[in-house]
C-alpha cells in the first residue's frame, strides 16, 4: 500500500473522470468503489470513492455534491519518453489543446496536468546557465512542449 495517496475531489463525476484517466493511460485500473450507505450524507448507493491507479501511482476520486474546484496550484506531472507521447497525452486529456503555458493543460473536469519530456528537468538544471537559460526561454513560449525545440534551444548553447 502506498503511503501517500494524491485524493482528487470530483463534484458528482468521480466515475466519468476515473474512467477517462483509466483509458488514457495503458498502466491503469481501477481498485475498488466505495458507495454511500443509509447513513449518507449523499444517496444510498451513489459513488462515494473510487480508488485507482495511473502509472503505479494510487489516488482516490471522491465523489459529492459539495463543491471544492480544483485549481491550478495542484497538477499531475506526466514525464513522457517522447513528442509522441506529450502528443497523443495532450490531445486525450487538454479540454483546449491551444490553452494553457509551458506543458500545462486543464482536462474537462478542471484538473491541472503537466505534460512534459523526462529530460526537461536535466536540461532546466544543467550546469550551464547559458544551456538552462535558452531551454527556458524557449519552454516559456510554448503551450504544448516541443521536444525538438527544447532539445535544439540546449544545443544551440
Amino acid at each position: 500500500m502506498q503511503k501517500v495517496v494524491t485524493s482528487l475531489w470530483f463534484n458528482n463525476c468521480a466515475e466519468q473522470a476515473v474512467d477517462h484517466y483509466t483509458s488514457v493511460f495503458d498502466d491503469a485500473r481501477i481498485r475498488r468503489i466505495t458507495r454511500y450507505g443509509e447513513a449518507g450524507p449523499e444517496p444510498a448507493g451513489k459513488v462515494m470513492t473510487i480508488e485507482f491507479e495511473l502509472a503505479g501511482q494510487a489516488f482516490v476520486a471522491i465523489n459529492s455534491d459539495a463543491q471544492f474546484p480544483f485549481t491550478p496550484a495542484i497538477s499531475l506531472l506526466v514525464n513522457c519518453h517522447d513528442q509522441a507521447e506529450i502528443d497523443a497525452l495532450w490531445e486525450q486529456l487538454a479540454v483546449d489543446p491551444d490553452a494553457g503555458q509551458c506543458g500545462w493543460l486543464v482536462d474537462r473536469f478542471g484538473l491541472s496536468w503537466q505534460i512534459v519530456p523526462d529530460e526537461l528537468n536535466d536540461m532546466l538544471n544543467d550546469s550551464d546557465p547559458a544551456k538552462s537559460q535558452a531551454v527556458m526561454r524557449a519552454l516559456l513560449s510554448m503551450t504544448k512542449l516541443d521536444l525538438a525545440a527544447l532539445r535544439g534551444a540546449y544545443a544551440s548553447n
